[in-house]
Formats: structure tokens, C-alpha cells, sequence
């Protein structure tokens, strides 16, 4: 069985939603995983170098934009929130295939 044939979407038990909303709590749930994930100004030396990290961060940051309640789950028109998302998972897919390295620390010259 390959990983992708064990990763299932969650079936959800909860009232019927409004398509045109996201769940509630949503962009709550998504900003506490983006802050847990985030990597911050003292673990940026330890972890800068870390590929699935720096995808992750990414990866979060996309979501957080996607559920933002400007952009709605129902609009057909591209978003800013769209467009920026599509930039940060493009971006984390570098850093997975290994196409984007970590470009050393600009405050030290590297």
C-alpha cells in the first residue's frame, strides 16, 4: 500500500455548512498550526537548513491565506489570497524536490 493509498480525506460529522463560507474556526485552527510552525527569529540558524520544515511553513502559510474570509470557497475570480497562496506551495514544492536550498543568513555575509 503506498502512502497516498493510506492518507484518506477526514469524513466530518457536522451540520450541513454554507458553501459559500469556510467552516467556522477555520482560519482560527489554521493560524495556531502556521504560529506553531513558523519558524521564528531564535530557531532560524537550527532549522533554516531543514527542507520538509521549510515546506511546511510554506505549505501552512498557503492555507492560512486560502481560508482567509475575504477569499471565498465559492468565487470563481483568482484572489490575492489566490494568487499568493499558489506562490508559497510552489514554493514549498522547492524546497521538497530539492530545487531551493537555504541561502545562507544575509546578516552574515553568506
Amino acid at each position: 500500500m503506498t502512502r497516498s493509498e493510506r492518507i484518506r480525506p477526514v469524513q466530518a460529522h457536522q451540520a450541513k455548512q454554507n458553501p459559500k463560507e469556510w467552516p467556522l474556526e477555520s482560519q482560527q485552527l489554521a493560524q495556531a498550526l502556521h504560529q506553531k510552525l513558523a519558524i521564528g527569529n531564535q530557531d532560524w540558524h537550527a532549522l533554516k537548513g531543514q527542507p520538509q520544515r521549510r515546506a511546511a511553513e510554506q505549505l501552512v502559510a498557503a492555507l492560512v491565506l486560502l481560508l482567509d474570509a475575504e477569499n471565498s470557497p465559492a468565487a470563481a475570480t483568482v484572489s490575492p489570497q489566490r494568487l499568493e497562496a499558489t506562490a508559497l506551495v510552489e514554493h514549498a514544492l522547492g524546497w521538497l524536490t530539492g530545487e531551493r536550498k537555504d541561502p545562507g543568513c544575509p546578516s552574515h555575509g553568506h
